[in-house]
């Protein structure tokens, strides 16, 4: 598996695995109105650092995974503060999950913030019900800082703060 950046050509494909992760998943329902955030890879991969993992097939690769990076400050920046880099949206297709994808997208954004010394923390925050997700997190050295947890009022939604020091 190899982490690059993402291409426009693999825009499509983003948007594709992405939305699945998270109806599949359970996460969403079709309907959402988050789905449309989803599926706006364009504007994200404007707005961000977006990257994908890439694994092996017969064919040659397939992108496999995806994750939104950005700096606090940044216009796709929720939950970062000054000397903070944020990741958003991981997402890891229905067909590839339980590969260590995820993990190895998490320790190469680990690598990229311990690279940079202006960033003294990476920040996340998430759905509550990915609990496979908080696991992942919690085992590279995240912590829940409930006192930074996302709220949205118009969803009466919690979204779970997590922070790694780099």
């Amino acid at each position: 598996m190899r982490v690059r950046p993402a291409t426009e050509a693999d825009w499509d494909r983003i948007a594709e695995l992405t939305v699945a992760a998270y109806v599949d998943g359970g996460f969403l329902t079709a309907g959402d109105s988050y789905i449309a955030h989803l599926s706006d890879v364009e504007t994200r991969a404007r707005a961000s650092q977006l990257l994908v993992a890439e694994v092996p097939t017969d064919d040659g690769a397939a992108v496999a995974a995806s994750v939104a990076v950005t700096d606090a400050g940044g216009p796709m920046a929720e939950v970062a503060r000054a000397g903070e880099m944020e990741f958003r949206m991981l997402a890891v297709a229905p067909e590839y999950q339980g590969r260590g994808i995820a993990r190895a997208m998490v320790r190469h954004i680990i690598g990229v913030a311990e690279s940079r010394p202006e960033i003294r923390a990476l920040t996340l925050c998430s759905l509550t019900s990915m609990t496979n997700a908080h696991a992942l997190y919690r085992s590279e050295g995240f912590r829940a800082m409930p006192e930074r947890d996302f709220f949205l009022p118009e969803k009466s939604a919690q979204f779970p703060f997590f922070l790694r020091e780099v």
